[in-house]
């Protein structure tokens, strides 16, 4: 069983064979009992329990996911607009804030909690307002902000419809080898923005460190880098929310690949418009 690359998917529980059977012998979890742990029970034979997880529990909790968060970097992006002394405020609570939501889901196994999920989506909602406005309206001039983040929302949008496509219909195989690429290729990015991140601290390259998040070609081919494994990504997550639902997870379930979807979306939704502002500053 291949894993993702999303650590928010990662985090569920595995068996030797990949994710638990969810109370089967394979799972490893004592499977002579219903455990306390929603993942160890098996669907739909034991009683007294939620329902198995369904696609239409998954598009349901994700469209929950990305309203709150999408109403949230409305009313974000209006009072930067009205007071920009907010910005800086915003996208380090946001960023910060989400990123350690995330990590306590992940590593606390909180995951199919709504109320860490949605509070996850209110504060990315807090960032992504913010850093918009800046990215559209500051770092570039003479352009419509609207239709810049227009631009952004509709390419993020098509890049997720063709990997589900992609997806569906088999033309990308998620094989472990393939796997293991999007991972390495992620920390690789991962450890490439920490050292642009330090170098720049230490006044390298005039402040912009390698020149990864600067205007030039190389800052272009990054976002491009990026770009593609946010969208490669998908593949992965799309794989193991199917594995989910064909073991048999429970109900609640949905919350988790709502997580992981969101966190996803909101890479490559930032990585697209820095490419936009980019292309634009030229």
């Amino acid at each position: 069983m291949r894993e993702t690359s999303n650590p928010v998917f990662r985090s569920l529980p595995k068996t030797q064979g990949g994710y638990a059977q969810f109370g089967t012998g394979a799972a490893g979890f004592g499977a002579q009992a219903v455990h306390a742990d929603p993942y160890t029970t098996q669907y739909p034979e034991q009683t007294g329990v939620s329902r198995p997880l369904t696609i239409d529990d998954v598009v349901t909790k994700t469209g929950v996911t990305l309203a709150v968060l999408s109403a949230v970097a409305v009313v974000s992006y209006f009072l930067v607009a009205g007071n920009l002394g907010l910005a800086l405020p915003f996208v380090m609570v946001g960023g910060l804030g989400g990123l350690a939501v995330v990590l306590i889901a992940t590593f606390g196994r909180k995951q199919d909690n709504p109320a860490v999920v949605l509070t996850y989506a209110g504060l990315e909602g807090l960032f992504l307002g913010a850093i918009s406005f800046l990215l559209a309206n500051m770092y570039v001039s003479g352009v419509s902000a609207g239709a810049l983040i227009g631009q952004a929302i509709l390419a993020t949008i098509g890049v997720f419809i063709g990997m589900l496509v992609v997806y569906k219909t088999g033309a990308i195989r998620v094989t472990p080898k393939f796997t293991r690429m999007i991972i390495a290729g992620i920390f690789g990015v991962l450890v490439l923005a920490l050292g642009n991140l330090v170098l720049g601290m230490f006044g390298v390259g005039g402040g912009e460190g390698l020149g990864l998040r600067g205007n030039g070609p190389i800052a272009i081919i990054f976002s491009l880098v990026c770009i593609g494994l946010a969208a490669f990504s998908f593949l992965l997550d799309f794989d193991a929310a199917d594995q989910m639902i064909r073991a048999g997870a429970p109900e609640k379930a949905a919350w988790g690949i709502a997580l992981g979807l969101t966190v996803t979306l909101v890479w490559l939704y930032i990585e697209i418009l820095r490419l936009l502002s980019i292309l634009q500053s030229e």
